[in-house]
């Protein structure tokens, strides 16, 4: 298989592009010579798949290509994934995303609640929904990915329950991670679900979400569901949803 990369332009067969500046780095790491070949993708269009290309030229700062056949290629989880997640610390909200993307997520929602450690405003947090969606670029290129996992910019979660709130109930069915009896195991939860339809997660920080945002999320329709007996880490807790479908 030839080394795939992300490339945020229109791909059509039989043309000549320049690669974008950050696909064209990648690519001349490889050291490839002209008639190389390599796979791109940009996750546009209804057709999931991939493009092949040849190197034509191979610059100093840019590369070349001539776009080859498209391949439909079906890698996508056969329902959308949301996460809304209360941004973990430190490098543990990349290690997320990375694993997120991997594991098939539609999009992460990262949000701040009451308990969050990290905080993010303004610049801070575009350079950091910038750094995560770039994680996701690289994460796609090498789990075979078409498309990309989307990062919506980071709000707090009072913010997006009220914004949600106001938004017709999608089909599909809402699930929020809790510690607290009477939880639906999430097995159950997910069997009720209409074949094919999203899902979408939400899960607190490291301290776990206030008693008062459980009950605004139930309110917003919510439905809360347990993963078993044992506390799960913040960044582990949607992996374990998303690994539970995967299996499925």
């Amino acid at each position: 298989m030839s080394a795939r990369f992300y490339a945020d332009i229109a791909l059509v067969p039989g043309q000549s592009v320049t690669l974008p500046d950050q696909t064209a780095r990648h690519v001349q790491v490889l050291r490839l010579q002209p008639g190389g070949h390599i796979t791109l993708f940009n996750g546009r269009g209804d057709a999931e798949g991939e493009f092949d290309a040849t190197v034509e030229r191979m610059g100093r700062s840019d590369v070349d290509v001539t776009i080859g056949a498209f391949t439909a290629t079906a890698r996508e989880a056969s329902r959308a994934l949301h996460l809304v997640v209360g941004m973990p610390a430190n490098d543990r909200m990349d290690w997320l995303i990375e694993k997120a993307t991997e594991l098939g997520a539609a999009s992460i929602q990262p949000v701040m609640s009451e308990r969050s450690v990290l905080r993010l405003k303004a610049e801070r947090a575009d350079k950091k929904v910038a750094h995560w969606q770039g994680i996701t670029m690289a994460a796609s290129e090498q789990c075979g990915r078409n498309r990309l996992l989307r990062v919506h910019d980071v709000v707090t979660l009072a913010d997006w329950l009220k914004k949600t709130a106001a938004l017709p109930l999608e089909p599909g069915m809402r699930l929020l991670l809790s510690l607290q009896d009477g939880s639906r195991p999430l097995r159950q939860a997910i069997a009720a679900a209409p074949p094919g339809s999203a899902l979408t997660f939400l899960n607190g920080p490291e301290g776990g979400l206030s008693a008062a945002e459980e009950a605004a999320a139930i309110a917003c329709g919510f439905n809360p569901v347990t993963l078993g007996p044992r506390v799960l880490r913040a960044e582990t807790a949607p992996l374990a949803c998303l690994s539970l479908l995967n299996l499925d």
